[in-house]
């Protein structure tokens, strides 16, 4: 896991508070707003937002107790149904947390579903996101979720992948800088993990020295953090929120 658990210090996350103010000013809550109209920046929003959420509240679903393809037909309901009567609004108004927001929103909207015995006529619409490619993921997950409340699961699914988004942004970063095999291996050094590499071990393989390696895992953890700020700056209404979510998020992949 990438470590977080030194936080994300207001000077190592952005540039400078000046920086940063702007950054928000652009990328807050971007993703809620644009997910509402038929613009192409809306269409892109609205995937962004279901590959963020898709898997964290399908679990929920699962974890309730419906079968796979009951919570399948669930989730995608759930999102059709919360943009149809633009919910997302309600969200922006309240200044509210959009993770908080949607897990309560599920698990209304379940409540509802069971009273009215709601059935979603399979493949009934576009679906939101590919379900083959997030059904693989499904079976790839190694979380005892026998143990784990729907809630539990959620939060953690939410926080990987956060945490997945952030790491794929960095990578392309590299790859487009055609540095894509010292990301892989500087990668290894951001999970605090036993038998990850030294960093006289990488600077041997990379025919660096050691002191190079150790300056270009700091600017990698650098701006690894300030990515993670971006992604969460996404998801609150106000600038105020970032740094609690933040610590959210840390504390959810701890525990």
């Amino acid at each position: 896991m990438p470590a977080v658990d030194d936080g994300p210090s207001q000077d190592a996350i952005g540039q400078s508070t000046q920086d940063r103010a702007v950054a928000f000013s652009t990328t807050h809550w971007s993703v809620v707003l644009e997910a509402q109209g038929p613009t192409p920046a809306a269409q892109a929003a609205l995937e962004k937002l279901c590959r963020t959420y898709w898997w964290p509240l399908y679990g929920f679903v699962r974890r309730e107790g419906y079968k796979p393809e009951e919570a399948q037909d669930l989730t995608q309901a759930f999102f059709a149904r919360l943009l149809e009567r633009r919910d997302l609004e309600t969200v922006r108004r309240e200044r509210g947390r959009l993770r908080s927001y949607l897990l309560a929103s599920i698990k209304n909207f379940l409540s509802k579903a069971r009273h009215r015995e709601l059935t979603v006529k399979r493949g009934e619409g576009r679906p939101l996101v590919s379900l083959d490619e997030l059904l693989v993921r499904e079976r790839a997950d190694q979380e005892p979720a026998h143990k784990l409340s729907p809630d539990r699961i959620y939060e953690r699914r939410w926080a990987l992948t956060l945490l997945e988004q952030v790491l794929t942004r960095l990578r392309g970063e590299y790859e487009a800088a055609g540095k894509l095999p010292l990301f892989d291996r500087l990668k290894e050094l951001l999970a605090r993990e036993s038998g990850r590499p030294s960093q006289a071990e990488i600077a041997a393989e990379m025919q660096m020295t050691e002191n190079a390696v150790k300056q270009a895992f700091h600017r990698m953890r650098h701006r690894y953090r300030q990515l993670l700020h971006e992604e969460i700056a996404h998801t609150v209404a106000a600038q105020d929120d970032v740094e609690d979510e933040l610590r959210h998020f840390i504390a959810v992949l701890q525990t």
